[in-house]
C-alpha cells in the first residue's frame, strides 16, 4: 500500500509570503506541499512557476475540492487534470480531505464533516480508491476539524478506520486537527490513536491556532505549533513510520523566517534519523517563484 513510499523529511506548506524565506534557507526545508487548486487549471506561467519550484524541492499537491463525501463521484475533468499535475511534478503521493465541499454543482466554501456511518465510509472509500487508481499514485486522506458534532453511529476514529478498511489509500494525520477536535468535543486522543490504523499514516500536518474566549479551539494556521501537538508527534513517531511532516502557516507570518525553520528542524529531530535531508536539485538562494494564492488548507 504505502510502505514503499519515500521519506520526504520535514516540509512546509508553500505560500507566496514564504517564497523568499524558502529560497534563502538552503536545505532547511526538505519538501513543499502546494495547494492543488492553485495550479490545476492554471495559466501556463503559473505551471511554469510550479516546475521551477520543483527543481528545488520535492512537491506534493494537497487538494481542497475533490469532495469525496459528495453524493456524486468526483468530476472526471478534475481527476484527469489532477493526474496530469501529479505526473508533471513527479509527486510521490497526493492528498485531500475526508469531507465534502460540493453539493451538486455548488461549492459550499468550507471543509464540511460527513455523517459518520459505515455506509458513508464505504462510499467515500470507493470514490477514493477510484481516484487513486485513475491518478496512479497513492492518495492520502486528511482528518478535518469540525465545530458541530451531531449524533453519529461511529466516532471520528471509527469512521476513519472504516474508510481505511475499504480502500488502499493512506492517511494524512493532521495532529493539530486531532488536538483541536479532542479538546472541543472532549474525547481521548489515546483512544483515537488506538482505533485508527496507524500503519496507514504517511504524512502529518503540524500547525498552531487560536482559542476563543469561551475556550473553543480554532485551526487558524496562524501561530507556532503548541507543545501538545509536539508531544503527539513524538508519540506517533514512536509507533509508526512517518514518511513526511508538514508545517502549515497561512497568516500572521513571522518577520524572521528562522522561526519557521526552527519548527521544521524540530519536526525533523522529533521523527529522527529516518528524516535525513534529501539532496537538493537547485543551489541555495535560487529564487523561489511567487506562485500560488494565499488560501491555505486545513
Amino acid at each position: 500500500m504505502t510502505a514503499h513510499l519515500p521519506h520526504l523529511g520535514s516540509g512546509l506548506g508553500y505560500r507566496r509570503e514564504l517564497a523568499d524565506g524558502i529560497a534563502a534557507s538552503g536545505n532547511a526545508v526538505d519538501w513543499l506541499e502546494v495547494i492543488t487548486e492553485h495550479y490545476l487549471f492554471a495559466p501556463p506561467d503559473s505551471r511554469q512557476a510550479l516546475r521551477e519550484l520543483r527543481r528545488g524541492h520535492p512537491l506534493v499537491p494537497h487538494g481542497l475540492e475533490l469532495s469525496l463525501g459528495s453524493p456524486r463521484p468526483p468530476d472526471p475533468h478534475y481527476v484527469a487534470a489532477l493526474a496530469e499535475l501529479v505526473g508533471e511534478i513527479d509527486a510521490p503521493w497526493f492528498s485531500d480531505h475526508l469531507c465534502f465541499t460540493r453539493s451538486e454543482d455548488i461549492s459550499v466554501g468550507t471543509l464540511t464533516p460527513l455523517p459518520r456511518s459505515r455506509a458513508v465510509a464505504r462510499d467515500v472509500a470507493r470514490r477514493a480508491q477510484q481516484v487513486q487508481d485513475e491518478v496512479g499514485v497513492p492518495l492520502i486522506l486528511e482528518n478535518i476539524t469540525y465545530h458541530i458534532d451531531l449524533p453519529n453511529p461511529l466516532s471520528e476514529a471509527q469512521f476513519i478506520a472504516e474508510v481505511m478498511e475499504h480502500c488502499t489509500c493512506g492517511l494524512l494525520l493532521d495532529l493539530t486537527n486531532l488536538d483541536i477536535n479532542s479538546r472541543n468535543h472532549h474525547y481521548d486522543v489515546a483512544d483515537f490513536l488506538d482505533t485508527i490504523p496507524l500503519e496507514r499514516v504517511v504524512q502529518v500536518h503540524l500547525a498552531g491556532g487560536t482559542q476563543d474566549p469561551d475556550g473553543t479551539a480554532r485551526d487558524t494556521h496562524s501561530a507556532p505549533v503548541p507543545e501538545r501537538v509536539w508531544t503527539l508527534l513524538a508519540e506517533l513517531s514512536a509507533r509508526t513510520d512517518i514518511k513526511a511532516t508538514l508545517l502549515e502557516r497561512d497568516q500572521d507570518f513571522p518577520e524572521d523566517f528562522a522561526e519557521i525553520t526552527a519548527e521544521i528542524d524540530r519536526a525533523r529531530d522529533t521523527v529522527g534519523p529516518r528524516f535525513a535531508p534529501p539532496v537538493r536539485r537547485a543551489e541555495p538562494g535560487a529564487a523561489a517563484p511567487a506562485a500560488g494564492r494565499g488560501r491555505g488548507a486545513r
